[in-house]
């Protein structure tokens, strides 16, 4: 997985150190209640597609950044379902991290779920009943986001 510039920028200052990063989880459904999932090339879990918000970007831009550079949809925001923050990760190289998710309930818009970079192994559509295995934090989002009833989620 290829990792942002800034990022890369800001290791070369602080090492190995935890570094705090929002965050964007895409839980983007067609109308026929399919969701789009992808099994990811770095530890082969299947999820949601999700990524790091740029510098200056909005959170809701990078959850429709993210499903056409990685799967090939177009899709559109329709909801924040929740704000969470996330355990600390620690990568293979040492790097830590811990993330501010933003879950958004998104709709799919057109495009061909396929895998359209190296972040995915396979991509495609399951019914949310019936779907690979999902990490826990990755099936919390997509219940969230289906039993969304129009207020974001706050842990308090």
């Amino acid at each position: 997985m290829p990792v942002p510039e800034f990022v890369l920028s800001l290791r070369e200052k602080i090492g190995h150190d935890l570094l705090w990063l929002p965050a964007v989880t895409a839980v983007v459904l067609r109308d026929d209640g399919r969701v789009l999932l992808a099994r990811r090339s770095d530890n082969g879990n299947w999820g949601l597609v999700s990524g790091i918000v740029e510098p200056g970007e909005e959170p809701a831009v990078t959850a429709v950044r993210e499903c056409l550079e990685e799967t090939g949809v177009v899709a559109v925001v329709e909801d924040l379902v929740a704000i969470k923050a996330g355990e600390p990760v620690q990568y293979p190289n040492g790097d830590r991290c811990q993330f501010l998710d933003h879950t958004f309930r998104c709709r799919w818009v057109s495009g061909e779920a396929r895998v359209n970079d190296d972040e995915s192994l396979e991509v495609g559509w399951y019914d949310p009943a019936d779907t690979p295995p999902l990490p826990p934090h990755q099936r919390a989002r997509l219940d969230a986001a289906l039993a969304h009833d129009g207020r974001a989620r706050f842990v308090v």
